[in-house]
Parts: C-alpha cells; sequence; structure tokens
C-alpha cells in the first residue's frame, strides 16, 4: 500500500485495504475527513461508512509530516511508534488499536490507521482537566504491568525491540528554559526561578537522565505525561503517543505522569501510597522487586524531566499556553517538595 500525502486523498479502497485485517470483509464506500491536527506530524479523525458489514465509525489517522521529517528523525523517533506497533508485541495497558501500520524509511514517512478512542468512551486529557487520585492510581497501575513484562532479562525473549534505544540526553535546551522561566514568571516556587536554563541543564536534567541507564531497565512510554493519556468510562486510563518509545528506568514513566496528572495538592496528599502501588502492582519475583526506598529515591529524581521538558515548551507553541503552564507549575512544586537535586546526587 502507498501512503497517501493528504488527507482527502485516503479513498475509499485504500481505507477498505487499511482495515482488512482487523474487520475482514468490511467495504468502505464513503471516507470524510472530520478532523485534522497537523503539526510536526499528520494527524486526522476520518468518518467512515460501509456496503453491508460495518466497521469503526471513526478512525484516528497518523502520519509524518515530510517537512518536518528530518528535523523529527535527529530525536531519533520517527519512527518509534509505527515500528513498535508493527513489531507485533503485547502492551498490557490500554492503547488504541493499530489496524495498519505503513513505513516508508527512505523518505522518513509512515502512516498508522488507528482506533478513535472516543469511540469506546475514552476521553482525551491535558492538563487542564487534571485526573482524580483513582484514575492516576489506575494509571500506575497500568505503568507497572507494562514495564513487568519487558523488566531485566525478560527483554531477551522480544529480538523485535532490539532497535529501540536508551534514553539520552538532548542539548540545546537552555535557552528555551530561560524563556519559559520569564513566561512562567513567579507563578512556580522561587527556588526554581533562582536557576537558569543552563543550571537545570548541566546539573539536574542531564544527570538525571544518566540515573536511566542504572537499576532496573524495561520498555518505558518515554512521554507519559497526561496530555498522552485518556480516561475510560470505568476509570481505566490508557496511553496514547508512544513516538518515544525507549529502554530505561522505569522512574521515567512513574515520575512524568503521578507528578503531572493531578493536582499538585492531590500530588502531595497520595504520592507516597500511589509510589508503593506502582511497586506493589510490578508483577515481579521477590528477588527482582525494588525496594520501596529505592522506587521513592528514583521518584524524587524523576521531577527533572518534567520540570525542564514543560519549561522548554512553555517557551514555544507546542502546546496550549495554559497546558504548559500548569504543567511547569506541577512539576516545579515537585522538584522543591521532593528534593530533587538531592536525590539525583544520591543516585549518582
Amino acid at each position: 500500500m502507498d501512503i497517501p500525502q493528504a488527507w482527502d486523498s485516503v479513498t475509499p479502497e485504500w481505507m477498505t485495504a487499511a482495515l482488512a485485517d482487523s474487520f475482514p470483509g468490511v467495504e468502505v464506500n464513503d471516507v470524510a475527513v472530520v478532523l485534522r491536527d497537523d503539526g510536526t506530524n499528520r494527524r486526522a479523525r476520518l468518518a467512515l461508512t460501509y456496503a453491508g458489514r460495518q466497521g469503526p465509525a471513526t478512525v484516528f489517522m497518523k502520519a509524518s509530516d515530510l517537512e518536518h521529517a528530518a528535523v523529527n528523525a535527529r530525536t531519533g523517533g520517527v519512527f518509534n511508534e509505527p515500528r513498535l506497533f508493527a513489531s507485533g508485541v503485547a502492551l498490557p495497558l490500554d492503547h488504541p488499536a493499530v489496524h495498519r501500520t505503513l513505513i516508508d524509511e527512505p523518505r522518513l514517512d509512515f502512516m498508522m490507521v488507528m482506533e478513535d478512542i472516543t469511540g469506546r468512551g475514552g476521553d482525551p486529557r491535558d492538563a487542564t482537566r487534571p485526573m482524580t487520585i483513582d484514575q492516576v492510581r489506575n494509571g500506575v497501575r497500568s505503568l507497572a504491568r507494562l514495564h513487568s513484562a519487558y523488566w531485566g532479562d525478560r527483554w531477551g525473549r522480544y529480538p523485535q525491540l532490539s532497535w529501540i534505544e536508551p534514553f539520552v540526553a538532548w542539548r540545546g535546551m537552555a535557552t528555551g528554559i530561560d524563556i519559559g522561566l520569564e513566561r512562567v514568571g513567579d507563578s512556580i516556587a522561587a527556588e526554581v526561578r533562582r536557576l537558569d536554563g543552563k543550571q537545570i541543564m548541566r546539573d539536574i536534567w542531564v544527570p538525571f537522565v544518566a540515573t536511566l541507564a542504572t537499576g532496573g531497565q524495561t520498555l518505558v512510554h518515554g512521554d507519559a505525561h497526561i496530555g498522552n493519556t485518556y480516561v475510560l468510562p470505568d476509570g481505566s486510563v490508557g496511553f496514547l503517543d508512544w513516538q518515544v518509545v525507549r529502554r530505561a528506568n522505569p522512574a521515567i514513566d512513574l515520575g512524568y505522569f503521578l507528578q503531572g496528572s493531578c493536582t499538585i495538592e492531590d500530588r502531595r496528599s497520595a504520592e507516597r501510597e500511589l509510589v508503593e502501588d506502582y511497586r506493589l502492582a510490578l508483577e515481579l519475583p521477590a528477588d527482582e522487586l525494588p525496594s520501596s526506598d529505592d522506587v521513592w529515591l528514583r521518584y524524587r529524581s524523576s521531577t527533572a524531566h518534567g520540570l525542564a521538558v514543560w519549561l522548554v515548551t512553555a517557551a514555544s507553541d507546542w502546546q496550549r499556553f495554559e497546558v504548559s503552564l500548569a504543567l511547569s507549575q506541577r512539576y516545579a512544586a515537585a522538584f522543591v517538595d521532593l528534593d530533587a537535586i538531592a536525590a539525583i546526587a544520591a543516585l549518582g
């Protein structure tokens, strides 16, 4: 199958072939674009009608934007999500079903035809609509299932994932952090405002990323902030957008999700319990289960990631400013509350 370069060029015949494996025998007779959200990747929701046997009323599609493909390639993530789902490995947590994955490596191009999770009542979240403590608890337990499946030597059972890389620190965020600090102003803790971009990069974020190569190693989502989640009607939390999938210590997922997904007040009141919920949900034998102290120390250190990433984001138009502001505030508060600098030093 070819990769259509415009949403309006997705034909009923093309979509019939794309859905054939998931919905044998369906025949699409009309395709209509109902939503498009093109940025560094192209994204759209398409409405479908059928001749005879029915399939999904809508699908969500994601594809490379060739104008941004070279930039995405430099981050090492342009094909991560399509490769992950093309591998056929099971991800033991809720995520959108993927009906078809196409990859054209020479052109830095891909396309994915996926389930539209709103069809199951999925409620995509962002920082302006934080989760309840119970919803966050469901999310950390889901992440524990994912991490358990690929923990340590279990990784060797999945040679089809050998392309997944470790987390490494990318350079050049200092100027963006400085702009972000100026934009969020005195809405974040004074202890953070006293820092500058070079200090946050050199002394905090880069040392934290180095810790991700130590301790238990597993498959991590890598970008598990609230904007890449949805909540189902039964309170289950699912995870979207696997483009930053990596092999690393799971603290990157646990902290990034928990600290940004609930209010500062809820996080302060429940995080000890939620971190221990995560640890006890790890499906590991006793000799592999990390101790409470180790998980808590790594969780404390992980605040460095959300702080750096969302201050940079606050300096840009990658997200609505109210989203960037809310997450900058949450990660900055956690950074101070949990004394991330001391935690990173202890791990170093």
